[in-house]
């Protein structure tokens, strides 16, 4: 990842962190894509690999550069809250959406908003997604475990 893709994707989130959020649900928040990747549908598993590797790196990047900022961030794993939604069960926004395709994210709570980042994929043959996630402080249910 290049440094002026870190500044592009640091300028989207310092912007969305500035932004007013809608109501959604009960809950202010906004879920935005600072990466999408090519559909999967021929693509054989060693291309998969290397873009998800990719993801990875630029998702760490940007983990270390707000680590600087913020301080070190709270690991948030979705399993549970997708467990939850596919029993019926309510999740909060974002968590709700993003749990169906983002395993886990990366949280700070900023200025009164939640952060976090994430890699999420819907299937294979779906792209991936480098997701940044804002919502009102405290988080959605967010609490890490």
């Amino acid at each position: 990842m290049t440094s002026s893709t870190t500044a592009r994707y640091l300028a989207t989130i310092d912007r969305l962190r500035a932004d007013a959020l809608p109501a959604q649900r009960g809950s202010g928040c906004r879920v935005a894509d600072l990466r999408v990747s090519e559909e999967f549908w021929d693509a054989d598993l060693t291309r998969v690999e290397e873009v998800g590797e990719e993801f990875e790196a630029e998702l760490l990047v940007l983990v270390h550069v707000l680590s600087l900022r913020w301080g070190a961030p709270e690991v948030l794993d979705l399993t549970d809250h997708l467990e939850r939604s596919a029993m019926g069960e309510p999740v909060p926004p974002p968590l709700d959406t993003l749990c169906g395709y983002v395993p886990e994210l990366h949280t700070w709570r900023v200025d009164g908003r939640w952060v976090a980042l994430g890699v999420g994929q819907g299937d294979r043959e779906l792209p991936l997604q480098l997701v940044v996630a804002i919502a009102e402080d405290p988080g959605p249910g967010a609490e890490p475990r």
